[in-house]
Order: structure tokens, then C-alpha cells, then sequence
């Protein structure tokens, strides 16, 4: 190996989702805005949850913690690249890069987890409404929360040490807008195989089990639902996990056809399509939440009022 070669890099430049500058301008413009209103229309979310009593429920207690945790999503990522093009630097230094990957693992897995419970709560409201009270108690939504960041942080850990004991050699150009693993997978001049076995295995557990729970509830959701008699239930029961799935689909859509496969594969069409959960997913949820609910946006209606 030449000498240029085992030179070790101590930053790494983010060449964003253009090489051309007039396409960057477009897209920080798009950026800014998308962050901006992610910010705002998450924040106002946990305003109306914190404000209204009405809403202190399991349901609305998890709406607010995906609300928080895709506040934090979208600032793992998108600031840095805005302040990157502000400064006309692509450059990330290798503490950044690695302590980005551990908070977007964290979060990314953090959303398919809440995603997960608030399934079960939807399970658990329809299926067994004169139970709900018991089954949802205060103390159980606040252990799963809990035991959903445990879980995250400890999946984040795991991937990031791994990825700190990877060599980076001449090669330090990420063809991304943020440190995303797989594209720093591919940069390494040492052997990955560790890092992919871990992706599939204990990574594939961890995004699996959420999205198991949430297949397996709404099969009984909706296998409760074709036994109501009436017509009117049916789409009462529907309109509440309407939202919901919306969302379950355009973020597990996007994961799978990124993640679940060797690092090696990692192409330009995947970091358009992480762009999907890592910013639209943020971006759409409160309008998804908020707008097919008329509890939410008669709390919205009150927050806005009273700023």
C-alpha cells in the first residue's frame, strides 16, 4: 500500500446530493425551509399535547415524543449541511462525523419504535376499548418510552464503536449531505465484514421487532374491524390508524430499500431515498397528524390563538 494511502484522515468532505453549485443553492433553499418548518410545526405539536388537557392521553404522550424525537432527527443532519453551504465548506471533522452517526442511529431507530407502541396503543384502543384504561396506564407509556431509548442508545453505541475501530485512509469524499454509515462504510480501507455482520443481525433485529409489532397490530386491527356491524365503526376505527400508517409506510418504505443490504450496494439513489426519512418523514408528520384529527387541530387552533 503507498505511502498516500495509509495516511490516516482526520475530516471528511460532504459533497452533498449535487455536484453542481447551482443545484446546491436550490437545495439549501429547500433545506432551510423544510427544517424550518419541521421545527415549527413539531414544536407546536408539543405545545397543543402540553396545553390542552383533553389530549393528556397515550396516544397524544407518544404523538409528542415522536414530535420530539424527529425535532432532534432533523438537527442531527440538516444544520451541518446548512452551515456548510453558508461557509462554503464541505468539510466534517471525524469526531463530528462519528458523533452524527451514533444521534442519527439513535433517532432513526427511536422513531420506529414509537412508530411500534403507538401501533399497539391503536391495538389496544380498538380491540379492547373497555380495557384501555388498564392495559395503557400512565407508568406503562412512560417504561416503554424508556425502555425505547435504552434500547436506541445501546444499538447506537454498538454501531459507532464498531465504526471507530474501522482505518480511513486517502479516501475521505462522502457523497451525502451527512455522515450516513453506509457511504462511511465504503470509505474504509479496512475489512467491514464485522460492521455488515452486525447491520443484519443485531440491526435487523432492532428494526425488525418494531415493525413486526406494528404488522401484527394492525392484523388484528383490522380483522376486529371487519367484524363491526355497522358501516360508521368501520370508518371511525380506520380514521384513527388512517394517520398512522400513512406514516408507518413512507418511513419503513424508505429504510428498507436503503438498509437492508450489504454497505457495498450503497448508491446514488439510496442517498436521495434516505433523504425521504431523514427529512420529508420530520417535515410531513404534524400535517399528517394535525390535519386528519379534529381533537389536534382544534388544540393547534387554540396554541396558535393564544402565541
Amino acid at each position: 500500500m503507498g505511502e498516500d494511502n495509509e495516511t490516516m484522515i482526520t475530516e471528511f468532505l460532504l459533497l452533498g446530493l449535487s455536484g453542481k453549485s447551482e443545484q446546491e443553492e436550490v437545495v439549501f433553499g429547500m433545506f432551510l425551509w423544510m427544517y424550518l418548518v419541521t421545527i415549527s410545526g413539531n414544536l407546536l405539536i408539543i405545545l397543543a399535547i402540553s396545553c390542552d388537557p383533553h389530549l393528556h392521553t397515550p396516544m397524544y404522550f407518544f404523538l409528542a415524543n415522536l414530535s420530539t424525537v424527529d425535532i432532534c432527527f432533523s438537527s442531527v443532519t440538516i444544520p451541518k449541511a446548512l452551515v456548510n453551504h453558508v461557509l462554503g465548506s464541505k468539510s466534517i471533522s471525524y469526531t463530528e462525523c462519528m458523533v452524527q452517526i451514533y444521534f442519527f442511529i439513535t433517532f432513526i431507530n427511536m422513531d420506529g419504535f414509537l412508530l411500534s407502541v403507538m401501533a399497539y396503543d391503536r391495538y389496544v384502543a380498538i380491540c379492547h376499548p373497555l380495557h384501555y384504561t388498564l392495559m395503557m396506564r400512565p407508568r406503562l407509556c412512560v417504561l416503554l418510552v424508556v425502555i425505547s431509548w435504552v434500547i436506541t442508545n445501546l444499538h447506537a453505541l454498538l454501531h459507532t464503536l464498531l465504526m471507530v475501530r474501522l482505518t480511513f485512509c486517502s479516501h475521505n469524499a462522502v457523497h451525502h449531505f451527512f455522515c450516513d454509515p453506509y457511504p462511511i462504510l465504503k470509505l474504509s480501507c479496512a475489512d467491514t465484514f464485522i460492521n455488515d455482520l452486525m447491520v443484519f443481525t443485531v440491526g435487523g433485529v432492532i428494526f425488525l421487532t418494531p415493525f413486526s409489532c406494528i404488522v401484527i397490530s394492525y392484523v388484528y386491527i383490522f380483522s376486529n374491524v371487519l367484524k363491526m356491524p355497522s358501516a360508521r365503526g368501520i370508518k371511525k376505527a380506520l380514521s384513527t390508524c388512517g394517520s398512522h400508517l400513512t406514516v408507518v409506510s413512507l418511513f419503513y418504505g424508505a429504510i428498507l430499500g436503503v438498509y437492508m443490504r450489504p454497505s457495498s450496494s450503497y448508491s446514488l439513489q439510496d442517498t436521495v431515498a434516505t433523504v425521504i426519512f431523514t427529512v420529508v418523514t420530520p417535515l410531513v408528520n404534524p400535517f399528517i397528524y394535525s390535519l386528519r384529527n379534529r381533537d389536534m387541530k382544534g388544540a393547534l387552533r387554540k396554541t396558535i390563538l393564544r402565541c
